[in-house]
């Protein structure tokens, strides 16, 4: 095996949250580019139809399951799909997320859950579903954000406490599966990448935010997606508990 073969996912299965738009959507190209079947989970079924296409389009099998993972059942049946469709999972991306952008004054105990069920807790249920089902050398990558780690002039508590709570999950569940299981459990945390949530930031907020970029633009989504393939792969097999951010620099400003 040579070291570029280590970064291959050739004949693995990966499970994606989140899958209809943004990130997830690079995500699941990269990893079918990179060798994987793709299990595909998100509320909009249409939208997945359409990631499930460019999956195809690189020679990969895709499975398309609607999934809400702030429910614990559907969290756990987009897993028994891929396992009876492929007969296992080997990696699981945790993608899934919503945000909002409300004032801590005004901000209702309804949209801070709803934050919460869908970020933390199902990012949760999909890592214990997946987790009961891996094998040694499988995989799980929690996708937390800058904002879990920094501040950047928006009230997004819920959004930002979500996303810290990510990064203390993912160390636990990296230390419970790691000798015992074999699994290795990482988070990325993206900065700023043109996607359906930041659309909804009002004008002129990411032209605010370059300054404080180290490389002075947005990212571009198939730079995050190749850190997941990575993080996927087997030449990321000495990696565990990590969060890796991947923000052009703005966490160092």
């Amino acid at each position: 095996m040579t070291v570029l073969d280590k970064f291959t996912l050739t004949d693995k299965v990966v499970v994606i949250t989140g899958a209809s738009s943004g990130l997830g959507v690079a995500f699941a190209r990269a990893v079918a580019e990179a060798g994987a079947d793709v299990v595909l989970g998100a509320r909009r079924i249409d939208k997945l139809e359409l990631t499930a296409d460019l999956v195809r389009d690189t020679g990969r099998t895709p499975l398309a399951v609607a999934t809400d993972v702030g429910d614990p059942a559907q969290a756990q049946s987009l897993i028994d799909a891929a396992v009876e469709s492929f007969g296992k999972v080997d990696v699981l991306i945790n993608n899934a997320g919503i945000g909002t952008a409300v004032p801590a004054t005004r901000e209702t105990p309804d949209e801070f859950r709803r934050v919460i069920d869908v970020n933390l807790n199902g990012s949760y249920w999909a890592a214990q579903a997946a987790g009961r089902v891996m094998k040694p050398g499988s995989a799980i990558i929690n996708v937390s954000s800058v904002l879990g780690l920094t501040t950047a002039g928006l009230p997004q508590a819920a959004y930002a406490a979500s996303k810290a709570a990510i990064i203390g999950l993912t160390r636990d569940l990296a230390q419970q599966w790691g000798a015992r299981k074999g699994i290795r459990v990482n988070a990325l945390a993206p900065g700023f990448f043109p996607t359906e949530m930041t659309d909804q930031y009002h004008d002129g907020y990411l032209e605010a935010m370059t300054p404080r970029l180290v490389l002075g633009r947005l990212g571009d989504s198939a730079e995050l997606a190749a850190t997941a393939v990575w993080l996927a792969s087997d030449a990321a097999g000495y990696v565990t508990g990590q969060t890796i951010a991947v923000d052009g620099g703005i966490t160092i400003t």
